[in-house]
């Protein structure tokens, strides 16, 4: 069996690309059938995130120039126009890239883990659609352990990269603890979701979530032990603020100049820490120049984002080491399983020949003939049987070839050295 992984991902497509090749999750069901249709494609599977559309199939001939083919035919795209943008892997290099897949070390952000999950999704989906067979559950199960073994022996995960994360940290020089403070987050997209989450984590207790929405202010409220407020009500409110995150659409100053200074005269002194991280920004930059004010872009958050990666960089080394370990305990087993195949294949033959002459000699002793003349009979044609593929292979060979066989032919029967 050959494996082989046709795809493209955020390396070698545009985004423009990558979303018209994407399967929303309610079509990989009958897509994977389509796919093992293909002659060649005895198992499949497809991975499909924002980052990457990837097939993984099994088989005894599986094409890549076929899969490239069919996967473009399901999204209605010409398969020349976008060859330039497909990677194709097989058997080792396979595996390797399906191991890194699953620990972080391909992705956008190295070391995200949201792509384990999308992977297991993938897995799920092909296991309902039962196209995931011994070898591609083998595969995906390999990669979830070698994963799990990655993030938990290196610190491919330790030191998040997030604007969330990273304003966090530069929260933590205003504020020794958090327990006592109170966040006002502005907006209610997944950036001020993930922010949420990291000052629950650091030990914010009360949070206020101002959003145009008032719903979606109010499901994050209850989410995180918060309460929610109108988007107008924002300058009301913003001096029971020690800190301000912000992370909205408008295409104007969300928080004015005059709302911080009216926040800072009422807070007598107490420092409010502020982080815009909407493009263009929800906070007048002039107010950065006010006293005990520390206000903060999306752009000064990009030093700690980076030493973050770096650490993630050197932890990418070691998980490749670990993956190159992994991968020889992936190729045992592909190896194994082709040797019991064989095995499989050569027992079953020497079955069949041996019921074959086994009902002829039972004929023969019908037939009154000697019980030595049968037996007589039996051995000779059942080794004659078992012996002829192998001695008319040899036989047939010429040269070098002929030479291997040989070789090969006297370790599988423990001949004695030739003299």
């Amino acid at each position: 069996m050959t494996l082989i992984t046709v795809g493209l991902n955020h390396n070698t497509a545009p985004l423009a690309v990558r979303e018209t090749l994407a399967f929303p999750i309610d079509q990989c069901g009958p897509a994977l059938s389509r796919l093992t249709e293909l002659p060649g494609v005895a198992e499949g599977a497809i991975v499909s995130t924002c980052n990457r559309t990837e097939l993984y199939a099994a088989g005894h001939t599986p094409d890549d120039q076929r899969l490239r083919h069919w996967l473009c035919d399901q999204r209605g795209l010409d398969a020349a126009g976008l060859a330039p943008h497909f990677y194709v892997y097989r058997d080792r290099d396979s595996i390797r890239h399906a191991l890194r897949v699953a620990a972080g070390l391909d992705s956008m952000i190295l070391g995200e883990p949201q792509i384990l999950g999308q992977m297991k999704e993938a897995f799920r989906q092909a296991q309902a659609a039962t196209t995931a067979g011994p070898l591609l559950t083998r595969l995906f199960e390999h990669s979830f352990a070698v994963a799990k073994s990655v993030r938990s022996e290196t610190d491919i995960g330790a030191n998040p990269v997030s604007v969330a994360y990273a304003g966090v940290s530069l929260a933590r020089q205003i504020f020794a603890e958090f327990d006592e403070t109170t966040a006002m987050l502005i907006g209610a997209g997944d950036t001020i979701e993930l922010t949420a989450r990291h000052l629950a984590e650091a030990g914010v207790r009360r949070m206020i979530f101002a959003n145009r929405s008032l719903d979606r202010a109010q499901a994050l409220a209850e989410r995180f032990t918060g309460y929610a407020i109108p988007l107008s009500d924002v300058a009301a409110h913003l001096s029971e603020a020690d800190m301000v995150v912000t992370s909205t659409a408008a295409p104007n100053h969300v928080v004015s100049l005059a709302n911080v200074r009216d926040s800072v005269r009422q807070r007598r002194r107490r420092p409010i820490f502020m982080l815009d991280l909407a493009v263009p920004r929800d906070i007048d930059p002039a107010a950065g120049s006010l006293e005990d004010v520390y206000l903060y872009s999306v752009d000064d958050l990009q030093g700690v984002i980076r030493d973050n990666l770096r650490s993630r960089h050197s932890a990418a080394l070691v998980a490749d080491g670990m993956i190159d370990e992994r991968i020889d305990e992936f190729v045992a087993w592909m190896d194994s399983r082709r040797a019991v195949d064989t095995i499989s294949q050569l027992r079953h033959r020497a079955e069949q020949q041996r019921e074959a002459v086994l009902a002829r000699a039972r004929r023969m002793l019908a037939q009154d003939q000697s019980p030595d003349e049968v037996m007589q009979y039996l051995a000779n044609t059942l080794t004659n049987k078992l012996m002829h593929e192998p001695t008319a292979a040899l036989r047939r060979a010429r040269g070098q070839e002929q030479q291997q066989l040989l070789e090969q032919a006297r370790r599988l029967f423990d001949l004695p050295d030739e003299e």
